[in-house]
């Protein structure tokens, strides 16, 4: 018997609500011209302001999520697998948007890095449990969630510069600045690596986003202040992420022509992630 749209009524009701109070944060902090992501601490690591455009992707995905949580389709994964951890992630994502704007930036690194572990989990249940089985489920539930995973993970690391690095306006960088500047973008281009090798085909929208950042890093970090060391740094890994992109879209180019040579479909078992059975 085919789910009712009232099945899970109470959860899909707050999956609403919450949705709207976290795209309103989050919408309110990109937009205006003081909000913390344009005008918060500046770091050595601060990406152009146009790196956060990639919020308005997410929350346009997400409010696909809420409405397909009413279909049958979507209902198995959105209501019954993932549950009441989305409404947790949009309460942690606010509460982390509430300190950036209130420049509490050790604080809102601890939530920075709570958000990344809800992401993370919801992210290995669609990813583990769930394999696409339409269109819908690509473009809901695992485009989502795989560029808010990869998203939440420049944020850890934003935030940590935030946290404890120098003022780019006041401080020159020093050798240890420099240090943790090249660490900190050889760890993002890793993490757009490991995307890409995720699967078979990898995990091209969690690439992207990693990629997007280190772009934005490298055009923001170019004024005579960032130094030489810094700003090339931020080229060559942009540069090497973007590699990793192309990788996983040449994976996705190969399963979607597999697909139609009725080789592979939607549910095929080469698309589970390469993670233990634990």
């Amino acid at each position: 018997m085919a789910d009712s749209w009232k099945d899970g009524i109470l959860l899909k009701i707050v999956n609403v609500l919450v949705y709207i109070l976290f795209l309103g944060s989050n919408v309110y902090a990109v937009a205006q011209p003081s909000g913390p992501y344009l005008s918060g601490k500046e770091t050595y690591l601060t990406p152009a302001p146009w790196a956060f455009g990639i919020w308005s992707l997410i929350h346009l995905l997400l409010l696909g999520t809420i409405v397909y949580q009413f279909f049958s389709g979507g209902k198995p994964v959105i209501v019954d697998a993932i549950g009441w951890r989305l409404p947790l992630l949009a309460l942690l994502n606010a509460v982390y948007v509430n300190l950036c704007a209130r420049a509490h930036y050790v604080l809102a690194f601890v939530l920075a890095l709570f958000v990344s572990s809800a992401v993370t989990h919801i992210y290995y249940i669609v990813k583990k449990y769930h394999a696409p089985q339409s269109i819908p489920d690509e473009l809901f539930v695992h485009l989502p969630f795989s560029l808010y995973h990869g998203w939440t993970t420049v944020l850890v690391v934003l935030s940590a510069f935030q946290a404890f690095g120098l003022n780019a306006l006041t401080h020159a960088p020093g050798v240890w600045t420099k240090l943790f500047v090249f660490l900190a973008l050889f760890f993002l281009e890793g993490t757009a690596a490991t995307y890409a090798f995720s699967s078979p085909e990898g995990d091209l929208p969690a690439s992207i986003a990693v990629a997007w950042s280190l772009w934005a890093i490298f055009a923001h970090q170019s004024a005579p202040a960032a130094g030489k060391f810094i700003h090339f740094s931020a080229l060559a890994f942009a540069v090497l992420a973007l590699f990793w992109v192309l990788k996983g879209a040449w994976g996705v180019g190969a399963r979607v022509r597999r697909a139609r040579g009725g080789g592979v479909s939607l549910e095929d078992p080469e698309r589970a992630p390469l993670v233990g059975s634990g």
